[in-house]
């Protein structure tokens, strides 16, 4: 059974560094590491690499998938890819960020709300049900009176990029886990 892992962003240079857009850098970090380059899909408003997760011998199929429309509108782009590759809602990881989580932090879990997350919402909407993965990203919450939908929207500190590339190979390889491994195993190694 092939897997679909969805990063959720918002397309274009403007939202390239921003909070909101750590599902895509996972994403990016994934292709690189199974040697394929993310390229037009011709049947969605998507971008997608094939490959495979592990070794050869033991090795699972993926499709690597970033919408290209706005976050709130992700679902239609994974639902029409999931049809495409013939891939159930079981077999779907969707990564995210998540300000309830301080920055780094990882949580990996099935099925449940939206928690006012619209990528989510879209893609439970699109899909009719919320039963796939999750790996939610922890980006941590605004400090002060900033609205939370101005702070996903904005880039990291400085401090905050130095991290950055540790955060998102270790939600890397919590995707990688996920479809390897299982949900339990990966709760109990990444889950923090």
């Amino acid at each position: 059974m092939t897997w679909l892992v969805a990063g959720l962003g918002n397309p274009g240079p403007k939202y390239a560094a921003t909070r909101h857009n750590i599902g895509f850098a996972v994403v990016d970090g994934l292709a690189a590491q199974v040697g394929s380059k993310l390229a037009r899909h011709k049947r969605a408003m998507a971008l997608a690499a094939e490959g495979r997760f592990g070794s050869p011998g033991s090795s699972e199929s993926v499709v690597l998938v970033e919408p290209l429309l706005f976050m709130n509108e992700s679902g239609g782009p994974v639902k029409a890819l999931m049809g495409f590759y013939g891939v159930d809602a079981a077999h779907l990881v969707v990564v995210h960020d998540e300000l309830d989580l301080p920055l780094g932090s990882l949580r990996i879990k099935f099925g449940g709300g939206d928690n006012g997350h619209n990528g989510l919402r879209s893609i439970r909407s699109s899909l009719g049900t919320g039963d796939f993965f999750r790996v939610r990203v922890g980006i941590g919450r605004p400090t002060g009176r900033q609205d939370p939908a101005d702070y996903v929207l904005s880039g990291f500190g400085s401090a905050e990029r130095a991290e950055l590339p540790l955060v998102t190979e270790r939600a890397e390889q919590a995707v990688e886990s996920l479809v390897l491994n299982g949900l339990e195993r990966t709760q109990q190694s990444f889950n923090d």
